[in-house]
C-alpha cells in the first residue's frame, strides 16, 4: 500500500497546490498501511518519511516481525498443524481415542496431506482424496470417520486463523456417500468356508469357527479366554463380553475393552462351534496372561487365560493376524477383499437366507437396531411370493360375512 502523509490532502487546489488536512502540523505526519499476522489491517504512524519507507519495505518484503508470522503460517504444513493440534487435546481424550487418532491421522491423512501446506489444500483436493478412498473400497463408515477427523483439524486451523475457510465445509457427504449400500461386496460360500477351516493351523481352527459360526468379530475372537466368563458350555451360551485391543502408549501393550459400539451380548453357542472350542481347549490350551482390562469402565488387572496365541505363545497383533491371513486367504483360494470379517457376513447371511427373522439376526449380530441390520443383509431375506387378489379377496369375503349377519338380523 502507499504510504500517506496525513498533513495534506489528496486534492490539490485551484493554484495546483497541496491543500492542508485538519491535522496539518500535529501529531506524526506518515502514516504506512499493512496486514499482519493475523490477516487484519493494521497501521503504523512515523514523523520521517525515511522510516516510513524502511518500515513498508520491511513488511512488503516478510521481514517485519509484524507480518513475519504470517509468512510463516503461509509455509505451515499440514503435517506440522495436525500434530500441535493432537498434543493440544489428547489429555482430555479416552483411552481409545487416543489409541486411535493418531493411527488414523498416521494412516489415512498424512500420506495424503502431510507434506501439503495446510493452506494450499483446497475442496478439489479434498473431494480427490474421498473419490479414491472409495475407489479403493474404503468401507462408508471408515470414509466417515477419516473425513471427520480431517473436517475437526481444519476447522481448528480456521479458529486459529492459520486458513480462511474450511474447504470441507463444501462437501455434501452424505450425497457422495448416498447409493452406497452397506451390503457386503463378497460373501463366501459354504465350501470356501470349509476350505479356509482345511487350510488354517490347529490353533486356529476354532476361531474361524467362532467367526462364520457365531458371527465374532477379529477383536472378539482373539479376546476370548478359557472359562464360563466367554464360553458357558453347561447353559449353551456365549457371551461377548470383551475383546483385545493393542495400545503401547497407553497400557504398554495389550488390554481388554468392551466390544465395538458396546455391543455386549449373550448368544446360542452352537454345538459345532463348541466342539471346535472344546477340541481347542484340549489339544492347544490356552495361555495365560496378566492383562489390563478396563470392561467395566474401571482399569483392573487380572489374568487372563487367553484361547488364541501364536505358536509361540504370544498374543496377536492386528498386523500379525493379517501377515498370518493373507497365506490362509490364498491358500483357501478366497479373493483378496475376503477378510475376517467376511466369515461374519456368511453367518448373518446364512441366517436370513434360511428364514431366521431379521430381529433374530439383529440379536446374534447385536447390532445396536433393526435399520443396520436390514441395510447391510436385506438382499438375502428369502422371497416370498405374495397370492395374487390377497387383499381384495379378503375383503369380499368381509362384504359376503358383513351381508349374511344383516339377512340373520331382518329374520329375527
Amino acid at each position: 500500500m502507499p504510504i500517506d502523509d496525513l498533513w495534506y490532502l489528496t486534492k490539490r487546489g485551484p493554484d495546483k497546490k497541496r491543500l492542508p488536512s485538519k491535522r496539518h502540523g500535529r501529531g506524526k505526519r506518515w502514516r504506512v498501511r499493512y496486514t499482519d499476522a493475523a490477516g487484519e489491517t493494521r497501521e503504523r504512524l512515523f514523523e520521517r518519511k525515511v522510516d516510513a519507507d524502511a518500515f513498508d519495505l520491511e513488511c512488503r518484503s516478510g521481514v517485519a516481525a509484524e507480518v513475519k508470522a504470517k509468512r510463516e503460517t503461509d509455509r505451515l504444513m499440514f503435517a506440522e498443524y495436525a500434530q500441535r493440534w493432537r498434543e493440544s487435546r489428547e489429555s482430555g481424550w479416552a483411552t481409545e481415542t487416543r489409541r486411535r487418532i493418531p493411527q488414523n491421522l498416521r494412516k489415512h491423512l498424512l500420506p495424503v496431506f502431510g507434506e501439503k501446506p495446510i493452506r494450499s489444500i483446497n475442496l478439489t483436493d479434498v473431494l480427490a482424496w474421498l473419490s479414491r478412498l472409495l475407489d479403493d473400497g474404503t468401507p462408508k463408515s471408515s470414509v466417515s470417520l477419516y473425513f471427520g477427523l480431517f473436517k475437526t483439524i481444519m476447522n481448528a486451523a480456521v479458529i486459529d486463523k492459520v486458513i480462511p475457510d474450511n474447504p470441507c465445509n463444501g462437501v455434501k457427504l452424505a450425497q457422495i456417500l448416498r447409493g452406497l449400500s452397506r451390503a457386503p461386496k463378497w460373501v463366501p460360500t459354504n465350501d470356501q468356508v470349509l476350505r479356509l477351516a482345511e487350510v488354517v493351523p490347529r490353533r486356529f481352527r476354532a476361531a474361524i469357527w467362532l467367526g462364520a459360526g457365531e458371527g465374532l468379530r477379529l477383536g472378539e475372537v482373539l479376546g476370548m479366554e478359557a472359562g464360563p466368563r466367554c464360553a458357558d458350555f453347561d447353559s449353551g451360551d456365549l457371551h461377548v463380553v470383551q475383546q483385545l485391543r493393542h495400545s503401547p502408549e497407553h497400557f504398554g501393550g495389550f488390554y481388554l475393552s468392551t466390544p465395538k459400539s458396546g455391543s455386549v451380548g449373550t448368544v446360542d453357542l452352537d454345538a459345532v462351534v463348541a466342539e471346535e472350542l472344546a477340541a481347542h481347549l484340549g489339544e492347544v490350551g490356552p495361555v495365560e496372561f496378566e492383562l489390563p482390562d478396563i470392561t467395566t469402565g474401571e482399569r483392573l488387572t487380572r489374568s487372563v487365560p487367553v484361547l488364541f496365541t501364536s505358536a509361540r505363545g504370544k498374543l496377536l497383533t492386528d498386523t500379525y493376524w493379517a501377515e498370518l491371513w493373507a497365506d490362509w486367504r490364498e491358500a483357501a483360494g478366497w479373493p483378496k477383499g475376503g477378510t475376517f470379517h467376511s466369515l461374519r457376513h456368511f453367518f448373518a447371511t446364512t441366517l436370513m437366507s434360511n428364514g431366521v427373522e431379521p430381529q433374530e439376526v439383529q440379536k446374534a449380530l447385536r447390532h445396536a437396531n433393526l435399520r443396520i441390520t436390514l441395510e447391510t443383509y436385506v438382499h438375502w431375506l428369502p422371497k416370498k411370493d405374495r397370492p395374487r387378489g390377497l387383499v381384495g379377496g379378503l375383503l369380499r369375503q368381509a362384504g359376503s360375512e358383513r351381508r349374511e349377519a344383516s339377512t340373520d338380523q331382518d329374520r329375527i
